[in-house]
């Protein structure tokens, strides 16, 4: 609730992706199954585990952007309340410019 909720459904979206990755991390090699013949009866599941990594990784980097939307938009929350108190480590500044090109703050 309250009158600057806007983040609400991000938070929602960052926790099914990683609910998501939490069943993708599932090793692919306890579901093998005997091929030809039954003379391989084990299959590494290789390419199946990379497909996982691969949109584990693609989820990863979702949740981090919102993260980072998020401590942005809370940055910018604090100047309003603190103004030139509200100061920045040198990395968190660079972070936050580099945030605020891509993605301007959230009014609504």
């Amino acid at each position: 609730g309250g009158l600057n909720s806007g983040f609400m459904i991000t938070q929602y979206t960052a926790a099914a992706l990683a609910t998501e990755n939490k069943v993708l991390a599932h090793p692919a090699s306890v579901d093998t199954i005997p091929t030809s013949a039954n003379v391989e009866d084990h299959v590494s599941m290789g390419v199946t585990a990379g497909l996982k990594l691969r949109q584990i990784n693609d989820n990863v980097e979702r949740i981090l952007a919102i993260e980072l939307l998020a401590a942005a938009q809370g940055i910018d929350f604090r100047r309003q309340k603190l103004g030139a108190n509200a100061k920045l480590g040198r990395g968190t500044r660079h972070a936050y410019a580099l945030i605020r090109q891509i993605a301007p703050f959230l009014e609504e």
